[in-house]
């Protein structure tokens, strides 16, 4: 089971530069471009799912001055390797910018809104010289369902699901719990790539106001004695300069978890700060990454990839706070504590998208998360039956997907259409 467990975070636990979003979209046209040799385009046609529309639409792009799905597809068209997958902007030439921006204005690209369902969906057609060429993106933020190139059929392979022989959905949290605890350093120690990675780009977010300078101004109302420097403000500052550097559109990489990098900063970060503050040895972070990063895959498998929920704060959050109740002692009592506090207090924070004000989000999660840890601790925990809080853990998680699949389905159509009409 354990090994089960460890390729599934070897698979959700990824570097990726840029918002995951433009970057399942810069992808999918890269790769139809180099599977169809084209050098040159005529025509180019992008249609993305509505969640990916929402997430991509106000995010900076890495190495530009622009955001949106326009300027991820435009990119994609002109420039990178899709071979590097969620890393594809470390490819990305800066002189071929121009020519994207020349492609946004030629008249030759059409971006548009999918009819579908689908949260993770991006498909594309480009025709040149060479022909034309179709690709569909879909489950995963880089996983190729469809190319065809003229006449011939060069991959189908339909996202079903995980390729593995378990749905971690059939596992219990103390199951999981219990096999990141007895896991080696040896078989988990890459997740601490993730503390190192995620630390950079924070650092960048406090060293100058990025964004909105929410990790930045916070610590300077630290500095000012205008807020304590404890554990949950540290937590805080951290994850909300990390998002803040990372939605500017800088050309750093973060550690990713579950297609997310915003939850990979949420779920890493807080436990950053846990050890800043704490002596913690590499073996016991290692295991605490683990918790937070399967937690994380846990709850998402219940609420999506993508929805109308904010995923920081429901399932990447509440994983580090189940987290730091482990490194702070807790019981599994405990940790379920944090989960039921956490789902009792955050669960109706809805998700308007990737863009320079998911910092305030982190930033209240990533804190809420500690706390959630803390009020455990001393005995302070959602009763079961207190709104959607169940009986368990796995009822209460539950209750977070029907609410998700079924109650916040024309919430996510009317936040969409909001923005929209904004622009």
């Amino acid at each position: 089971m354990r090994i089960e467990l460890i390729d599934l975070l070897k698979r959700e636990v990824k570097p990726a530069m840029g918002c995951t979003e433009p970057v399942a979209v810069t992808l999918a046209v890269a790769k139809a471009r180099q599977a169809g040799q084209h050098t040159s385009i005529d025509k180019i046609k992008v249609d993305v799912s509505p969640n990916i529309f929402k997430n991509g639409l106000s995010v900076g792009i890495p190495k530009t001055d622009e955001v949106g799905i326009a300027m991820a597809s435009a990119i994609g068209a002109v420039s990178g390797d899709a071979e590097l997958g969620l890393k594809i902007y470390e490819t990305i030439e800066i002189a071929k910018i121009k020519d994207a921006k020349d492609l946004m204005k030629s008249g030759k690209m059409e971006v548009g809104i999918a009819d579908t369902d689908e949260k993770v969906y991006v498909s594309v057609e480009i025709e040149s010289a060479m022909g034309k060429t179709e690709l569909v993106l879909s489950g995963l933020h880089n996983h190729f369902s469809y190319i065809k190139h003229n006449e011939h059929v060069l991959l189908d392979d339909p996202y079903i699901g995980c390729s593995c022989d378990f749905d971690i959905r059939t596992f219990t949290v103390n199951e999981l719990l219990d096999e990141a605890e007895h896991a080696t350093l040896d078989e988990i120690g890459f997740l601490l790539d993730g503390l190192k990675m995620n630390a950079t780009i924070s650092a960048v977010g406090l060293e100058q106001p990025l964004g909105l300078g929410v990790g930045f101004n916070s610590k300077k109302a630290i500095n000012d004695g205008l807020l304590g420097d404890d554990l949950a403000n540290k937590a805080m500052y951290y994850t909300a300069a990390a998002s803040d550097a990372r939605m500017s559109g800088i050309s750093l990489p973060v550690m990713s978890s579950n297609g997310s990098g915003n939850n990979g900063l949420t779920a890493i970060l807080p436990l950053l700060a846990f050890r800043d503050q704490y002596d913690t040895s590499d073996e016991k972070m290692a295991k605490a990454l683990a918790m937070s990063h399967l937690l994380n895959c846990y709850i998402k498998s219940e609420i999506g990839r993508l929805s109308a929920l904010c995923s920081c704060g429901i399932s990447a959050a509440t994983g580090s706070g189940a987290a730091i109740t482990w490194l702070l002692g807790g019981s599994r009592q405990e940790i379920a504590g944090t989960i039921q506090n956490m789902i009792a207090n955050l669960s109706g924070m809805i998700c308007d998208g990737a863009k320079n004000s998911c910092a305030l989000k982190l930033a209240t999660a990533a804190s809420t998360g500690v706390k959630a840890a803390i009020w455990s601790l001393n005995g302070t925990i959602s009763s079961p039956k207190d709104g959607i809080v169940g009986g368990s853990v796995e009822e209460s998680i539950k209750n977070l997907g029907v609410l998700s699949a079924q109650g916040m389905k024309l919430t996510d159509s009317t936040i969409l259409s909001i923005m929209r009409e904004m622009q």
